[in-house]
């Protein structure tokens, strides 16, 4: 999965690609699924949702710029893989997941693999989760019409929020990086995510 799908599609961060070596992906699908998991391919898990395909959550997790003291929060646990991955890299993620059927699934997955920096809690994402902010770095799974202005408030200056931003077909994935006094935003390529659904996001 590395040698033939990260690394030659750019992903070049080190740290990066021991965390996507170390996280077993295979623990976060179906057993039926497990033969497929280090494919080239988003695979579905519970509830109409997906977990996203190797090289998206490489290039999403080297967007962040994670060095190791971060306090992450990612929007959209799912299976648990991009949390898993992100714990890595970081000394705490806060993760929030709407569908408890999910988060049930994620959280045991973190107990077995002994990932116990990481804290999830169900609720809308979009609202993010104030009580730990500001978090140095903001990551969301879903695709939303627009970057919900509650995680933008809870981002610290100097901070990076990584988001796909379009219709519920296509969107392009977005870094957002918050200065003193201004905000930026660049475009790194188009993706398809799963619905960002709350209160910020799509109904």
């Amino acid at each position: 999965m590395v040698q033939e799908q990260l690394i030659p599609r750019g992903i070049s961060d080190p740290r990066v690609i021991d965390a996507m070596r170390e996280v077993p992906r295979h623990c976060f699908v179906d057993d039926a699924l497990q033969s497929r998991a280090y494919g080239d391919f988003p695979l579905p898990i519970s509830a109409g949702q997906t977990i996203s395909q190797p090289y998206i959550v490489a290039l999403m997790t080297e967007a962040l710029g994670l060095t190791g003291s971060e306090r992450v929060l990612e929007i959209g646990t799912g299976s648990g893989y991009q949390a898993a991955v992100l714990s890595r890299l970081c000394s705490q993620v806060y993760t929030v997941e709407r569908i408890n059927v999910l988060l049930a699934g994620s959280r045991r997955v973190f107990d077995q693999l002994r990932y116990f920096n990481i804290i999830a809690k169900l609720d809308d994402g979009t609202l993010g989760w104030p009580e730990h902010g500001p978090y140095d770095a903001i990551i969301v799974t879903a695709g939303g019409p627009e970057i919900p202005e509650p995680l933008v408030e809870q981002l610290g200056d100097g901070g990076r929020l990584v988001i796909p931003v379009g219709d519920q077909h296509l969107q392009a994935l977005q870094v957002l990086e918050k200065g003193e006094d201004e905000v930026q935003v660049r475009e790194l390529e188009k993706v398809r995510f799963v619905d960002l659904v709350g209160e910020h996001g799509w109904k």
